[in-house]
């Protein structure tokens, strides 16, 4: 009886080191990916700041690398676009996502949750093209009606089309972070004689926003890395604009744009590496952080 105790428990340990050594393979190997592709986007990008000020390009107000007497190649046009594409998203879809996590995870009948939140997950899962052919099609018509843009296809309707993909990303972290918080901070609330809605805002809230705020920038990070939207919806006009119903090219438009029929090995071939190094550098960040206040929120409880 005892051998057969022992023999169970080394086919046991066998197993679930067997588990854990693959889990820690998988992990090694997503780290060394992620590697690879900086190390593929740094070499690739060295060129182009040989062949281009570091000045010109972080500073210049111009991007025209196919004139045929004067290329340029400033980043500032992609990066402003960028911003101000991320930023309506962000001014709609994180007062929206916290609504609607507030009401699934706190408020909802639970009949209500059980259809809201599939619901929310499934437009999670709409493939970004098909995203972006509704705001090519139906909601740059929507926008034309109503502001009277300067042009159709603009940064307002990329960002609102990205903000329905934040949405998803936000409510699914948030709901996560408020479930987290511990019950009984929730009773003794309530015990003092707090409303349902001071409990929420005085208690639960402030417990879980670093996991909120995490959820707001990862969900950022997606849209500033977003692609397939921002080209069908943004107009892509490589100009300097700070008006957002006016055409735009965000960075990563650009790239998708240009990628595929730039010369091998010309300047303007390695100054998208450039820009595609300085995208990778921005979203690295967003998610690290996130990271490091989702760690922070974990260490608390």
């Amino acid at each position: 009886m005892a051998v057969k105790v022992k023999s169970i428990a080394r086919r046991r340990a066998f197993v679930e080191n067997g588990i854990r050594y693959s889990f820690a393979a998988i992990s090694a190997f997503s780290i060394f990916v992620l590697v690879l592709v900086a190390l593929f986007l740094i070499i690739n990008a060295l060129p182009a700041f040989r062949m281009i000020s570091p000045g010109t390009f972080f500073f210049g107000t111009v991007w025209d690398p196919t004139s045929p007497l004067n290329p340029l190649y400033g980043i500032v046009p992609l990066f402003v676009a960028t911003l101000l594409v991320t930023l309506i998203s962000a001014l709609i879809a994180i007062p929206i996502g916290l609504g609607c996590t507030i009401y699934l995870a706190e408020l909802a009948h639970p009949r209500v949750r059980a259809i809201m939140k599939p619901a929310v997950e499934v437009l999670a899962g709409i493939p970004s093209v098909v995203l972006g052919f509704f705001a090519l099609i139906v909601l740059a018509t929507w926008a034309q009606d109503i502001f009277d843009p300067v042009n159709r296809l603009n940064l307002f309707v990329g960002g609102v089309m990205l903000s329905a993909m934040m949405i998803p990303i936000m409510v699914s972290l948030s709901e996560d972070a408020i479930n987290s918080v511990p019950r009984s901070l929730k009773e003794a609330s309530y015990a003092l004689g707090t409303t349902r809605w001071e409990t929420i805002s005085k208690v639960i809230l402030p417990a879980a926003k670093p996991g909120i705020v995490a959820a707001i920038m990862l969900s950022i990070g997606r849209a500033v890395g977003e692609t397939m939207v921002v080209v069908m919806a943004c107009g892509n006009a490589p100009h300097l604009t700070f008006n957002v119903f006016s055409s735009g090219l965000t960075m990563t438009a650009t790239i998708a744009n240009e990628m595929g029929e730039v010369a091998f090995n010309s300047t303007h071939y390695y100054a998208l590496f450039a820009v595609g190094l300085v995208l990778f550098i921005l979203t690295f960040i967003l998610n690290y952080v996130a990271d490091i206040i989702l760690n922070r929120q974990e260490e608390r409880y």
